[in-house]
Parts: C-alpha cells; sequence; structure tokens
C-alpha cells in the first residue's frame, strides 16, 4: 500500500469532468480519480474546512461512526476494474466496508484518516509527471493563491497601462 495525499479537486478540460488528484507521498505518480459534481464539492469543502449549517451525507456519516464508538482508521483504494475505482473503509473494530472512492475520499478528509492505494492499483493507473510540469503546476498554483477577483476589472489585468490623455492638436 501506498500513502496518498489529496492535492486538490481540478476540472478536466474540455469535458469539465471533475477529477480528484492525489499524490504518492513516497514517490512521484499521481493517481487522477474521475468523480461526480457533488463529490468534487464535498471533497472540496473538507480540504477548505468549510463547515455548512447543515451536516452533508459525508459529515452525517462521520457524525454516526463517532456516535456508535468506532474510528474511521484509513481508507484504502485498493482496486480498478474496467476503469473504475474500488475502495473500502477500514474502522477500529477491523469492520471493513466497501465504498465508493470519491465517497470514502471525502470521509478520509473529514476523518483524518489515512488514504492508502494497492500497489497494483499505482502501477496501472499512477501517472508520472515530470519535474518541468510538476514546477509548472505549483507556479500556477501560487499565482491563483496571490491573485484577487479584482485584478481581472479591467482589460489586460492590473499590469495595463492607461494612456494619458493626448496632447497632439
Amino acid at each position: 500500500m501506498r500513502d496518498l495525499d489529496v492535492l486538490g479537486v481540478r476540472v478536466e478540460m474540455p469535458t469539465n469532468q471533475p477529477i480528484v488528484l492525489l499524490r504518492e507521498r513516497d514517490g512521484d505518480r499521481y493517481l487522477p480519480v474521475w468523480v461526480g459534481a457533488a463529490e468534487a464539492a464535498a471533497i472540496a469543502f473538507a480540504q477548505q474546512g468549510v463547515t455548512p449549517p447543515r451536516p452533508l451525507t459525508h459529515d452525517l456519516l462521520r457524525d454516526v461512526i463517532t456516535a456508535l464508538g468506532r474510528e474511521l482508521t484509513e481508507v484504502r483504494i485498493v482496486e480498478l476494474r474496467d476503469d473504475v475505482f474500488y475502495a473500502t473503509l477500514v474502522f477500529s473494530d477491523g469492520a471493513e466496508v466497501s465504498s465508493r472512492t470519491s465517497d470514502a475520499v471525502a470521509l478520509a478528509l473529514r476523518t483524518k484518516s489515512p488514504i492508502r492505494a494497492a500497489d497494483e492499483v499505482m502501477d496501472t493507473a499512477g501517472v508520472v509527471v515530470d519535474e518541468d510540469e510538476d514546477d509548472e503546476v505549483e507556479r500556477f498554483r501560487a499565482f491563483l493563491d496571490h491573485v484577487s477577483a479584482e485584478d481581472f476589472d479591467t482589460p489586460g489585468g492590473p499590469e495595463e497601462e492607461t494612456p494619458g490623455p493626448s496632447t497632439s492638436t
């Protein structure tokens, strides 16, 4: 099993299909998992620490697990079959429950449980991103972290010079 970190939710262009991007903690592979819009939102909310006024489904499940005196000890992505990922929720009492990978990731983020992938899954679906592409992704992320909506209010953005009044007659 390989430990994974959730990098975030992205939208694949041109299909506008949400992808959860997982990264191998002690390696150089990424695991892209295509998910539905609702699951993408649930994962993004958990990553951003958004607390809804009423519990969403994954929040409810976390609360039920706690109320029953259990803990989610880990999430395992155990198989890739017919282009579908299969996951297992592993609980403190040894119980294991099959899960959709998107739901498992959303729940793992809410319970701060580790996410792991079987070696076979990583060998089959893991994608290596070369160092130049990885640097470009990081630079783009840094840009997004420091840009604001106001930067896009005027044509050309904040760098555009505004011409002064004309002095010719």
